[in-house]
């Protein structure tokens, strides 16, 4: 007895594997069922059913747009694109499923220096392309003052403004510098700004 119920056991590397395993394994088994039905018109109401089973599985989506058509694509995918029925949406092939996204380009241009980081280069590098005026001035205090609070936030003891002026004339190659009416804010000031901001206060009262 006991070594027939072994045998009649099923071990995961024998069993169909499952793709989308967010489903298990009762609803592959449902939809391995209903792709043997030979009635078109019996396959069809029972893809319906086990697409209601599988909506009532996650509640919380079904106000969602674009929820049902996800589920008819599901079922496709776990049918393997065998399940001959009239789909209420249009389903993607097979190839489009298993189509790999295209790998992002990666920057590989080395950050000078790493407390202003990649993105605040890549603003220096743009404003240097703005005309002499008014409005290149202004963007290069906001981020003169940015590089300055980024500083103190690897070094929180003191900065000399001349440094990050001699900073972003070199990230610049000369293209940004400020005039001499225009001011870095005080460290003080960044440092109070940056530790109000940490402050349990300001956590709309939680603690973490």
């Amino acid at each position: 007895m006991i070594e027939n119920n072994v045998h009649a056991m099923e071990y995961n590397t024998t069993r169909k594997k499952l793709q989308l395993p967010e489903y298990g394994r009762h609803i592959l088994k449902m939809v391995d069922f209903i792709t043997k039905i030979e009635n078109r018109e019996e396959r069809q109401k029972a893809a319906r059913a086990v697409i209601g089973i599988m909506g009532n599985m996650f509640p919380h989506l079904r106000d969602v747009p674009d929820f049902k058509h996800k589920l008819w694509v599901h079922l496709a995918i776990m049918a393997d694109f065998k399940l001959d029925i009239d789909y209420p949406y249009e389903i993607p092939s097979i190839e489009v499923i298993r189509e790999h996204p295209k790998k992002l380009p990666y920057n590989t241009k080395p950050i000078k220096y790493m407390h202003y980081g990649r993105i605040l280069e890549d603003m220096i590098d743009k404003a240097s392309l703005y005309p002499e005026g008014e409005e290149k001035n202004v963007l290069t205090q906001i981020i003169a003052n940015h590089m300055k609070k980024s500083y103190l936030t690897w070094n929180q003891e003191s900065v000399a403004d001349d440094v990050i002026l001699k900073n972003l004339s070199n990230l610049s190659k000369g293209k940004l510098t400020l005039s001499g009416s225009q001011k870095l804010n005080e460290t003080k000031e960044i440092l109070q700004r940056a530790k109000k901001k940490k402050s349990p206060n300001n956590l709309n009262g939680k603690m973490y």
